[in-house]
């Protein structure tokens, strides 16, 4: 603010500074004004815009509780997807916040067994693969889990929105609206197998929990 005020500051006109001296002072007065303004009004402008600029993903949700009780079948009853009776290692996970929840699922399955899942459950559109650049900012969902994020990896890797259309919702006191659709991983981590990522996000509190 000294500098907002030092600009509106009376300059008394000083002897031979001619007709133009005043006006002088305040137009050099004014565009000093002008330019704290701007350049107040650009550091807001880049603090309002932060992560909204496009550049780095939205900052994470603090107020995250992982659900107690949720087991792979539950988790797959409520994405729309069956999980193979050969997948190996199944694991499934559950956040709610305030903002959204987020679902995960994981299993393994050799690369035949992955490649009749996948054709099952095609994507919209088609199979996608990494490219080179990654974001700034990567989700640490699997993490609790004990896994990579699927994001972070980038060989064998492609990935798509699958979504399994509708379904018999009838005895399922957990379904959504139909078509659920949920993001899709698949990772030919060795010359055999396949791990299978699968997240998906919901409405908070769209539906009850297992421990509820």
């Amino acid at each position: 603010m000294n500098e907002v005020n030092d600009a509106y500051a009376y300059t008394p006109e000083q002897p031979g500074a001619g007709k133009d001296g005043p006006r002088k002072g305040r137009l050099i007065a004014g565009a000093v004004l002008g330019v704290l303004v701007l350049s107040g009004g650009a550091a807001t402008t880049a603090w309002y815009l932060g992560d909204r600029s496009g550049t780095s993903a939205a900052p994470r949700v603090t107020d995250g509780r992982w659900a107690k009780g949720i087991t792979p079948g539950w988790m797959s009853t409520h994405m729309g997807l069956e999980i193979p009776k050969t997948a190996q290692s199944p694991q499934a996970a559950y956040e709610t916040t305030s903002r959204f929840d987020t679902g995960l699922l994981t299993f393994t399955l050799t690369r035949a067994q992955a490649e009749k899942f996948l054709a099952k459950y095609p994507p919209d559109g088609k199979w996608l693969t990494p490219s080179p650049s990654q974001p700034s900012k990567l989700p640490h969902d699997f993490a609790h889990l004990g896994l990579p994020e699927p994001e972070t990896l980038t060989t064998g890797m492609r990935y798509g929105d699958v979504c399994p259309g509708a379904t018999d919702t009838t005895d399922d006191p957990y379904a959504t609206s139909d078509p659920q659709c949920v993001n899709l991983y698949a990772h030919a981590y060795t010359p055999t197998h396949t791990r299978i990522y699968i997240r998906a996000h919901y409405e908070p509190g769209i539906s009850p929990l297992p421990e509820n």
